[in-house]
């Protein structure tokens, strides 16, 4: 009797409407698992369109190339003799479905319609598809002809129904189900389903990889089964790095590991395993039987084909394995790095420019990019030679191999140091001698000049001249004399950053990336159309905490020891004169929170559903030995205060990779009102009666 089974799973760096690259990237999977033995192969999410295609949903064309690339595919030799699991947009009676197109051997076997929609943070599936809601229900779908061309078959079976082979049964499940409190897994299982396969979009969140991994381990830990995953990796267009993390699991254990990030475009995960071992496994469990034997049954799709080996006895089956999960430090230097890469070259530029002002969230940013440096070698070194292809026509030599990070960093990034009369040269020896370490081609320039003629402009236009609030001037002067050196800043980065290669007499333009990170967006702590407007922010979704853990992580691992004054140095804007030659302006006392405070703020406010009052309340007990209730309270309306005061900011700010669930970006995660009544009359008087 016929019992090992070989499957592939795989991680595939799917680009939006990509049609060309995602289905050489498909083919090239397939090939990869044929030659790997295996009998199945089950790819992400929309992976013929790509998942992040937002409302090109809509369009009839995204409907009509998806459906090109499946004739490709079922055409193609490469796709015989293996089951091939594929996701697309399909249209059925007028209504919009994500899709799996399950095929063998030019015959679609069935269409299954995603049952429950991801809705939630930065999800938008029900915009776009209608949730299949028919459970165990199949109906009739008619084929586009030039599908029909090529199957001979004029209908499909469309709907929940699950794979009936020689030797095992499939049922599957498509990334949100997996997560919902009654997956299909649990009826499947029940039913008979052996085999169950999870096509995912699922994105990179700090501290979230052991959370999708203990969700595929616990749906078998309790109804035995195989659970094969596969998920979309890369940046695939907006603000997400899909971090792949493919996986096979059997009876609550998992047996194969894909890599969380890596510059792979395409990663294939396969394993051998036992279908003896889920019938024995499952014979114990008499409660699981007892339910068994009163489910309802699904619709079988027969399919005359073996996913075993002929003769199996001697062919080795896999292990259990422990899952190894990287650190938030190693999140933050790899899954950045790798979303950098993927917007570089894709966005055919010649590399980044960086304002580096020696503190820690620019420091951090730039030690991203040389992070990016590293696996752009280690993927070179690793044979990958899509990697070379993509350096070489990054720094316009067909010849190069990128082997020293250091060196290829010189060639990708430009770091600026835009000091003032305000700045201190602490600040501008530390921007230096990062810039050093890393290998960035570093500048120095001043920019008073520019900040005296455009300050000169308001003075002869009004008659009047401002001033700093130490030379006597208002809080309003003060404030607009440092948002104009912010704002220079930020037109200057774009002056360099597309004319430096140029006069560097080199090709190409520049990239300009942002450092502001997700707590200084919270507050507002920011000038609207600074050095923080850009055109990605790396670091703009992680918290100041994480950032300078993620330091002292790049000081013990990449050597880099001019990190260690960054760390100690109080953080600072250095917009304000010096006195006596010190800096007096730090960023804590200027927003009147701690970047610690504001991470907890963050966290209540959007995870926990907190407005004032419930802020409040939960406060009151969490800092009962730190702070009265009235101190509290202070605190509380504070930063409400300043969140709506600035929350028009958040409507510009630059794309930033999203890495943090309280991030407040505007876009489409976190949607709230920018303009507020910043009295908070009603909420505030709540407080205070508690008080």
């Amino acid at each position: 009797m016929s019992r090992a089974v070989t499957v592939a799973t795989c991680a595939l760096n799917q680009w939006s409407l990509d049609f060309e690259g995602n289905l050489e990237r498909i083919f090239r999977s397939i090939d990869i698992a044929k030659s790997k033995g295996a009998r199945y192969r089950l790819g992400p999410e929309l992976e013929i369109c790509g998942y992040g295609c937002s409302d090109h949903y809509y369009e009839s064309d995204t409907l009509l190339h998806s459906f090109q690339v499946l004739e490709k595919l079922l055409e193609s030799p490469a796709t015989q003799d293996i089951i091939c699991d594929v996701g697309m947009p399909v249209l059925h009676r007028n209504v919009r479905y994500n899709c799996r197109v399950i095929f063998l051997n030019k015959k679609i076997l069935l269409i299954r319609p995603k049952m429950s929609l991801a809705n939630a943070g930065n999800y938008r599936e029900l915009r776009w598809f209608t949730p299949w809601s028919k459970a165990r229900h199949v109906e009739e779908y008619f084929l586009p002809r030039i599908i029909q061309e090529v199957t001979g078959q004029e209908t499909v079976p469309f709907g929940d129904a699950v794979l009936a082979t020689k030797d095992t049964c499939l049922g599957a499940e498509i990334c949100e189900e997996l997560w919902s409190p009654n997956s299909p897994h649990i009826e499947m299982g029940l039913d008979g389903v052996e085999i169950f396969t999870n096509s995912s979009g699922s994105h990179h969140v700090l501290r979230k990889a052991h959370a999708r991994v203990d969700l595929v381990n616990s749906a078998t830990a309790k109804n035995g089964g195989i659970y094969i995953l596969a998920n979309q990796k890369g940046c695939d267009g907006d603000r997400l790095y899909y971090d792949g993390c493919a996986m096979i699991s059997m009876n609550g254990e998992t047996v194969a590991q894909g890599s969380q990030f890596s510059l792979d475009d395409v990663e294939v995960l396969v394993a051998t395993l036992d279908l003896e071992d889920v019938r024995s496994y499952r014979a114990e469990i008499s409660s699981r039987n007892l339910a068994a034997s009163k489910v309802n049954p699904y619709p079988r799709v027969k399919v005359n084909f073996a996913l075993c080996h002929p003769d199996d006895v001697a062919v080795p089956t896999c292990i259990p394995i422990q899952w190894r999960h990287h650190s938030p430090e190693e999140e933050i230097s790899l899954g950045p790095a790798c979303w950098l890469w993927d917007y570089l070259r894709r966005s055919k530029q010649a590399g980044f420019l960086l304002p580096l002002s020696g503190g820690i969230d620019s420091s951090a940013t730039a030690c991203i990019v040389y992070s990016m440096c590293h696996q752009v070698c280690l993927a070179v070194r690793n044979g990958n030679a899509d990697v070379l292809a993509d350096a070489r026509r990054i720094v316009h030599d067909e010849a190069y191999i990128p082997e020293d990070p250091r060196e290829f960093c010189k060639r990708v990034f430009t770091t600026c140091y835009m000091a003032s009369e305000n700045s201190s040269q602490e600040t501008c020896n530390r921007a230096k001698l990062l810039a050093e370490q890393i290998g960035s081609y570093h500048i120095n320039l001043n920019i008073d000049a520019a900040v005296k003629a455009v300050v000169g402009i308001f003075c002869v236009v009004t008659g009047r001249t401002p001033r700093f609030s130490v030379y006597g001037g208002s809080s309003r002067e003060s404030l607009a004399l440092q948002n104009v050196q912010a704002r220079i800043r930020m037109v200057l980065a774009y002056l360099f950053a597309q004319l430096t290669l140029w006069a560097r007499g080199m090709p190409g333009g520049l990239l300009v990336l942002g450092s502001a990170n997700v707590d200084e967006s919270l507050r507002g702590y920011m000038t609207k159309y600074d050095c923080s407007s850009a055109d990605i922010n790396p670091i703009g979704g992680i918290s100041k905490t994480d950032l300078k853990n993620f330091i002292q992580y790049c000081i013990e691992n990449f050597q880099l020891t001019a990190l260690r004054s960054i760390m100690s140095a109080p953080p600072t804007a250095e917009l304000e004169p010096l006195v006596d030659g010190q800096v007096a302006q730090t960023d804590e006392a200027d927003m009147g929170m701690t970047y610690a405070e504001l991470s907890i703020y963050g966290k209540l406010r959007k995870i926990a559903k907190a407005g004032p009052y419930s802020m409040f309340c939960k406060l009151i007990n969490t800092w009962k030995e730190i702070c009265t209730p009235r101190e509290v309270a202070s605190k509380v309306k504070h930063f409400f205060r300043m969140y709506s005061i600035n929350r028009h900011k958040m409507t510009t700010l630059t794309p930033s990779y999203h890495a943090e669930n309280y991030s407040p970006d505007d876009n489409r995660f976190d949607l709230r009102p920018f303009l507020y009544n910043t009295s908070w009359s009603w909420q505030f008087r709540c407080i205070d009666k508690q008080v």
